[in-house]
């Protein structure tokens, strides 16, 4: 196997991880901090990479198309939260509703194709794939998917450390001490799965950029990534540091890890139509690690408890 292949394919893999990245952090808002499975991300997914496109192409700035596109994003996590909260549809429920509804309103956005391309040499766009090598380094992809993550988890740093990001994360932890406390735990679920949805659709902005394309298919098994970001993140770096920063890089570090496995794989021979089995397979052994290092691994209590101090 030739190993030049394969180095000249990581920079992509780590640039791809690293959007993924983003796209992975809007899932953890409501996956591990809000304890909600919001499937709206597939659809999100799609959502962002249009309406950037759109824009950009009818004249828009990069900065204004990734904003209209974040606030697109928050739209949908805004119907998915009032079928939630507001008409007490579960919230895996009320994801795959706002999901199967932003299939239409995407072809919409798209002028009814399918597919709608961005020339990398027609537009300034922020990243590409032409910019992972050979630009100079203020535009190389890596650098600026790195700067924009990083601005993204000292936001969300200051943000979840405020009174109202506690609200959110007490409601996440548990709904009813937190309705004790005087919160509204139906805005703070709207507003967690809106600011969530949104940052999926500006990462979905970065990709459509990347990959010179948006897609109506784009988002097709992102909940997936997702969580396998969001675990694997969990699984290898999680000990390391209990800093809710820190968390959040270790989601953006998972997405780069899950990428460069991928790769891997695939420069041994797998077959890309087989990629879909193996991202369940990753999510499914991640996920279950914990639990087999808890039952099986874990030393057993001494009979008679522990003892005294």
């Amino acid at each position: 196997m030739n190993m030049d292949v394969l180095f000249n394919a990581l920079p992509g893999a780590c640039a791809q991880g690293l959007i993924w990245g983003i796209m992975a952090i809007g899932v953890y808002l409501t996956y591990k901090i809000l304890d909600l499975a919001d499937l709206t991300v597939d659809g999100t997914m799609c959502t962002g990479g249009a309406v950037c496109v759109m824009m950009m192409l009818n004249g828009h700035s990069v900065g204004v198309s990734l904003f209209c596109a974040f606030l697109a994003g928050m739209l949908a996590g805004l119907v998915t939260g009032v079928f939630h909260t507001a008409m007490g549809i579960p919230a895996i429920l009320a994801g795959i509703l706002t999901q199967l509804g932003l299939y239409s309103i995407n072809l919409r956005i798209m002028g009814n194709k399918a597919n709608q391309a961005i020339s990398v040499d027609k537009y300034d766009l922020l990243v590409s794939l032409r910019y992972v090598k050979g630009v100079a380094f203020y535009k190389n992809t890596i650098l600026v998917a790195i700067v924009v993550t990083a601005v993204l988890i000292g936001i969300l740093y200051w943000f979840f450390g405020t009174e109202l990001g506690c609200s959110i994360r007490a409601t996440g932890s548990n709904q009813n001490m937190a309705r004790a406390q005087g919160i509204n735990t139906d805005f703070t679920k709207i507003l967690g799965l809106m600011l969530s949805n949104g940052i999926v659709a500006f990462a979905s902005g970065l990709y459509a950029q990347y990959q010179g394309f948006a897609d109506v298919n784009a988002g097709r098994g992102a909940i997936v990534i997702g969580l396998a970001a969001v675990i694997i993140g969990e699984v290898v770096f999680g000990k390391i540091s209990r800093n809710f920063a820190f968390h959040l890089l270790s989601v953006a570090l998972g997405a780069i890890l899950y990428y460069l496995v991928i790769q891997v794989v695939l420069w041994l021979g797998l077959n890309p139509n087989d990629l879909k089995l193996l991202s369940a397979l990753v999510v499914a052994v991640f996920l279950a690690i914990p639990h087999i290092r808890q039952r099986y691994f874990a030393k057993p209590v001494k009979k008679g408890g522990a003892g005294r101090a």
